[in-house]
Parts: structure tokens; sequence; C-alpha cells
């Protein structure tokens, strides 16, 4: 695709999309990303909640993108787009479209790369460039021993630290056989995290 077909379909996209609430989620390599179908699905049935989504290379070995409904932007999108100076650049405009951005799974490359300011794709650069008035949401999922490492804590502090807010991640079987603390929340807790932040519905007055 040629260089403005691509910038008018990130227009069409982004600047003419529907609904009130713009929820941009962010996916990486953790095996929870399978879960990335359902959870758009989930989310698109909140009132007035518009979904994207921003993947990292790795997180694509573990879902289908035809089996999500909306557009998928991946770090070839960012490359692409960008040929001269008017050229819109993508993680700045992603990240004015979306009210919240919430990385579901944030598996533990993700985890210590924004915790060090570290962005070499397109989601740790949306994240890098976030506006910290809006709400961030990260869900970490990696193996338990990967949990217990005493990097881990410390980095999931530093995020916190910025503002942004954990779904605390569980305990069960996980995918590699391993029992214990790491798995992604689920995603149903994930959806009610989400709802917290929608606006509140404006209560018509009524003439007395």
């Amino acid at each position: 695709m040629q260089s403005d077909d691509l910038v008018s379909s990130l227009k069409t996209d982004l600047f003419k999309s529907s609904g009130t609430f713009r929820v941009l989620v962010g996916v990486t390599g953790s095996v929870a990303a399978l879960k990335l179908p359902s959870l758009v699905s989930e989310l698109l049935q909140l009132p007035g909640v518009d979904v994207r989504v921003v993947t990292t290379e790795h997180a694509k070995h573990f879902y289908n993108p035809s089996d999500v409904s909306v557009k998928i932007y991946t770090d070839k999108d960012e490359w692409e787009l960008w040929t001269q100076r008017s050229d819109p650049v993508l993680h700045i405009e992603l990240r004015r479209w979306a009210d919240l951005l919430i990385i579901a799974p944030l598996d533990a490359n993700t985890l210590g790369k924004i915790a060090n300011g570290i962005c070499d794709n397109l989601l740790t650069c949306v994240a890098r460039a976030w506006d910290t008035s809006r709400p961030l949401l990260f869900c970490p999922a990696m193996n338990t021993a990967m949990w217990l490492h005493p990097i881990t804590a410390q980095q999931v502090s530093g995020l916190k630290e910025f503002g942004y807010v954990e779904i605390p991640c569980i305990t069960k079987k996980l995918v590699c056989g391993d029992e214990g603390k790491g798995a992604m929340a689920e995603v149903s807790t994930i959806v009610s995290v989400v709802r917290q932040y929608l606006p509140k519905p404006v209560e018509s007055s009524q003439k007395t």
C-alpha cells in the first residue's frame, strides 16, 4: 500500500472511529495473548466503547488476527506510515486517540522495557509517549518462576509509581504445566476494571 493510502486509512480508522470512550489494547508475547479475541469482544459490549489493538511481533504467535474484530496495529504500520515530515507518527496518533490504554497481557520482557523507559517497538513507544493524566492499566502474565524473580516486584512497583494501575495476576495451572502465581487476570475481571473508568452518564434534569 502506498504512503498516501496508509495515511488515508489511518485517518478513516482513527479520526472517524465510533464510540465515546476509546480503549487501546496492547498485547505482548505471553501465552495469555490467546485471550485477545475474547477481551476485545467483551470490551466492545461496554456502552459507548471503541477499541483498537497494538500488538508486539511475538504476541502475534498466540492469536489469529481474523478472530479480532477491530483494527490491529503493528510495528510494520509504524514504519510504513511515515515517509516524509508531513506524515503522521503512528504511536503519537494512537496516544492521542485513546482515552485508556490497557496492556493485557504484559509479559516480563515488555514489563522490563516500560519500567526502564525503553521504547523499541510500537507498543512501548505508545507507552513512553502516554499522557499520564489518562489511565494506563497493565495485566502482568508470566511463568511463576519469572514472577517470583526479585526484579519483577521492583518493575511492577516502578510502573505503579508512574501512576499506572496493576490488574494483578492470579494463581492457576499455567500452560507450561507449572502451577502458581503469574497467570493473567480473567477477562471478566479486566473488563470490570475498565468499566470503572467509563464516563458516568449525565442525568437529565427534570422540570418541576
